[in-house]
């Protein structure tokens, strides 16, 4: 396998920005990679440096080689039937690696490549039915954007959502939509690459079994250890001190559960758990269960200090959310106990988000703050 990324002569894009036209001449060129928020640019280097998407803080900067996306571009070309017929969308600019790595996927397959980063999100559907798009890659909250819409794409063949849980409406509404499409959820991280993808017998609330040539490893504790060849090898600007290595396998310090059959279940980002009244709570679990009991809204779960408790839960909200206040509460301590329950739910006009299409929690927290 080449050492430096492929554009295949096939390749065509689609109303592209200039970022995307950039992307092309550098990896046609040779040189190393270097994407984020300001777009790509080339340096000396043959590594590829991206950004991570900055959720639970400032953006890092990764450095991985080519071979570590390339090991997979020939899994996902049979899966999702990339090839010189296929037309491949992607939905944010490069600041998200999400974007980035179909980019290059695409091209290495000769698949025409659509970026929708400057296109208005209710004027996605339109487009993508137009140029006949056959494969998504997007985020949960992009794919509700696009689903908004109710436009048929019948098309689509492959609809490849990361960075986030997704709701069983988003997946009705998604294979609605698409309805010759099969949705496949992926978990994994900037650092890891993919980690698991779900098939038609994932059970509900799973990300799935491993992906190919990944191998799993579960600590007492529940943290999630990764081998595979898709791997990062380190960060270039920044750091993270829940990244680990342990004889070739590595953490970014997320937490979960296997079941018998090898599915895996995520609790959330060690990181991000929160003591309440000595309980250990994952916001990620809270807004799993609002995200099943508001599907059309979209969800954030924040935690401020609390001087008696350690910690108060506060949900963020906004879109379609039918149901008051109180009774979002009460469903909350119903379902997940006092602990865990939000003491506040907030609506407000549009959630924060991050260029990635995830929630910005920095932004949200800074505006509860400002609400008290």
């Amino acid at each position: 396998m080449n050492d430096t990324f492929r554009w295949h002569t096939g390749t065509r894009l689609i109303a592209a920005p200039a970022e995307l036209i950039a992307l092309a001449a550098l990896v046609q060129s040779g040189t190393g990679l270097r994407a984020g928020r300001d777009g790509v640019t080339g340096h000396a280097g043959a590594d590829l440096l991206c950004e991570t998407s900055g959720s639970s803080g400032a953006p890092k900067v990764i450095r991985r080689t080519p071979n570590s996306w390339q090991a997979s571009f020939a899994v996902n070309g049979a899966a999702f039937g990339l090839d010189t017929q296929a037309c491949v969308a992607i939905f944010s600019g490069f600041g998200a690696s999400l974007a980035l790595y179909a980019a290059l996927e695409a091209a290495h397959h000769g698949a025409a490549i659509i970026s929708l980063a400057q296109v208005r999100p209710d004027r996605w559907a339109a487009t993508l039915a137009a140029q006949g798009a056959t494969v998504l890659y997007l985020t949960p909250v992009q794919l509700d954007l696009l689903c908004a819409s109710g436009a048929p794409l019948p098309a689509v063949r492959h609809i490849v959502v990361g960075g986030g849980r997704l709701s069983m409406q988003t997946m009705a509404a998604a294979l609605s939509a698409c309805p010759n499409g099969k949705l496949v959820q992926f978990y994994g991280a900037a650092e890891t690459s993919f980690i698991t993808w779900t098939d038609a017998a994932t059970p509900a609330g799973s990300v799935g079994k491993p992906y190919p040539e990944v191998t799993l490893r579960l600590d007492p504790e529940g943290v999630i250890w990764v081998r595979s060849p898709y791997l990062f090898h380190d960060y270039a600007l920044g750091g993270s001190d829940d990244t680990r290595w342990d004889e070739g396998f590595l953490s970014v310090g997320e937490v979960g559960q296997l079941d018998a059959a090898g599915n895996l279940f995520l609790l959330g980002r060690k990181n991000r758990m929160v003591t309440v009244s000595d309980h250990n709570v994952f916001p990620e679990a809270v807004e799993a269960f609002l995200t099943s009991l508001l599907p059309m809204a979209q969800v954030a779960v924040v935690a401020l200090p609390d001087p008696r408790r350690g910690a108060r839960l506060v949900a963020v909200l906004s879109g379609n959310c039918p149901l008051p206040e109180a009774d979002i509460l009460r469903s909350c301590r119903q379902q997940l106990g006092s602990n865990a329950a939000p003491i506040r739910a907030h609506r407000i006009s549009a959630m924060p988000m991050l260029p990635a299409g995830k929630p910005d929690y920095a932004a949200i927290t800074e505006l509860i703050q400002s609400l008290k």
